[in-house]
């Protein structure tokens, strides 16, 4: 089975994590999830997108963080690390001049991310629950 295929509608995608369409349309807009959406704009989720979306509530509910709050936490994740980027590339990357918001949600110029999707994007797509945030982090570190 693969668990990156898009296959779940949006309402299905709710139901299964048991949340309401509204508040998984807001975690789109607020860059904690990018949907698999189709030529008609249709949003699709994969099981690792479901993953994602029960850590982000269970980042809220249980350790009470804010929608912003999880917004900055994964604004500090590494990605010039991760893709290995130059320092060239470092320097004209939005995501490493600043830590308001994840590297995906950035416009992406003159750097190496710029003809890349960020759904396709080995940092969105390595980080798709609590504990792959962490090991990332502690590899990092290591």
């Amino acid at each position: 089975m693969n668990i990156d295929l898009p296959k779940y509608t949006i309402s299905n995608a709710a139901q299964l994590v048991g949340i309401s369409v509204h508040t998984l349309r807001m975690y789109e807009r607020q860059g904690l999830i990018i949907p698999y959406k189709k030529k008609s704009n249709q949003r699709l989720y994969s099981e690792n997108d479901l993953h994602r979306i029960k850590c982000i509530r269970q980042t809220i509910n249980e350790q009470k963080i804010t929608i912003e709050g999880i917004r900055r936490f994964l604004s500090l994740i590494p990605c010039w690390g991760i893709k290995k980027c130059s320092n060239t590339e470092r320097e004209n990357c939005e995501a490493y001049a600043t830590s308001t918001k994840p590297c995906w949600l950035h416009k992406h110029r003159n750097n190496i991310c710029e003809i890349n999707n960020c759904r396709e994007c080995e940092v969105y797509n390595e980080i798709v629950d609590c504990n792959s945030i962490k090991e990332k982090l502690n590899f990092l570190i290591d």
